[in-house]
């Protein structure tokens, strides 16, 4: 695969390039719209510590946390305003994407409150409140992958809204997303919804695991043990494709398809690698396969577009060493149901924490904002 760049060649493969950041000085610089020119960016992914970072610094937001401040807006309000806006920007500079590619790309994601995690009813209320505010067929919700979530996922699919299903970890609960997205779909169709303006990915992240696992590795330190290190992300997302292709290779995905409904494509997020001993394009090279999404990190994108090598599909000739990995770590006595419970749990509770930060940060901008009007 040579003769052009890395990026083109992962576009070329099947592989949606999404970047896992957004800020309105992003927005307003043009430094998007030179993303999707040179790199083959087609989606962004947000979440509330990227929208904590963005407002931290620079003063893009000043102009409107000073009239929301003057309006006296309340700070959960403020965020909603705030972060709305800028999806909605950039949902329409992706709109050519999306038109282009019948809404398949183009997609910016926008998160429920991950205090909502475990709260169904809350988490379907604000989807839909977050959908109608930023107003764009390009948006996406992210609803994360909690039991209770699952039936949130149904819901607002069966309302016709487009879904980021985010923090999957486990096989399982892959499955059990999936099987919510089509259930959704089957109701949407009873609803009359027309199944081709509906599109969902499922968001499995990829180097949370290895931190984990390999945490527990290093801890047993035998030669077995050690071998194994920054195999387990890979082999887990491997096998998460796996899932995806029998599942909606069943009849009743089939039935759905027929009706004008998509696949709900695997996303591989948290691919920015952790450990600086790896490649800083391990997570995209080896998960390179048709009909999925890599939210990139921006460091992770310029890895991959300088020098990322790209030798074509890494992921379905490979379930065979996959089911080895995960075999051979439970052998050493490495679960993986108490390993990806720990992780959702974590990730739950670290968009909580980011949220709150997020929070204190818009607080203490209005603060500013009135007192310099009081002067």
């Amino acid at each position: 695969m040579t003769g052009n760049t890395p990026t083109e060649q992962l576009s070329a493969l099947g592989v949606s390039i999404w970047l896992d950041d957004l800020s309105r000085e992003r927005i307003e610089s043009g430094g998007l719209k030179k993303l999707i020119a040179e790199r083959n960016v087609v989606g962004v992914t947000t979440n509330p510590t990227i929208f904590a970072g963005a407002l931290a610094k620079g003063d893009a937001y000043d102009a409107q946390v000073a009239e929301l401040a003057k309006s006296g807006t309340t700070v959960t309000a403020a965020v909603f305003e705030i972060t709305t806006d800028d999806v909605a920007n950039a949902s329409d500079i992706f709109r050519g994407v999306y038109d282009s590619t019948d809404g398949k790309d183009g997609r910016v994601s926008i998160e429920v409150e991950p205090g909502l995690a475990h709260d169904a009813a809350g988490t379907i209320a604000q989807a839909e409140q977050l959908w109608k505010k930023v107003d764009r067929p390009n948006a996406m919700i992210k609803i994360p992958a909690t039991v209770e979530g699952l039936e949130a996922i149904t819901e607002t699919i069966a309302k016709g809204i487009s879904v980021n299903v985010t923090l999957i970890f486990s096989l399982e609960r892959h499955r059990e997303v999936i099987n919510a997205y089509l259930t959704g779909l089957e109701k949407a169709k009873t609803a009359g919804i027309d199944l081709s303006t509906i599109r969902s990915v499922a968001s499995f992240f990829v180097s949370r695991v290895d931190t984990e696992i390999d945490k527990r590795l290093v801890a047993i330190g035998t030669p077995e043990a050690l071998a194994l290190k920054s195999k387990a992300g890979v082999a887990n997302a491997r096998l998460a494709y796996q899932v995806f292709q029998q599942a909606f290779d069943s009849e009743r995905a089939k039935g759905l398809l027929a009706a004008g409904a998509h696949v709900q494509r695997p996303l591989w997020a948290s691919t920015g690698v952790k450990d600086p001993t790896l490649p800083d394009t391990l997570y995209v090279t080896e998960l390179a396969v048709a009909d999925v999404v890599n939210t990139m990190p921006e460091k992770t994108l310029d890895g991959t577009f300088e020098h990322g090598v790209i030798t074509g599909d890494e992921v379905t000739g490979n379930y065979a060493d996959a089911n080895d990995v995960l075999d051979k770590l439970d052998a050493l006595g490495i679960s993986y149901e108490e390993v990806t419970a720990l992780l959702e749990k974590e990730g739950v509770e670290k968009f909580i924490v980011s949220w709150n930060e997020l929070l204190d940060t818009v607080t203490a901008a209005l603060d500013s904002a009135k007192a310099s009007a009081t002067k």
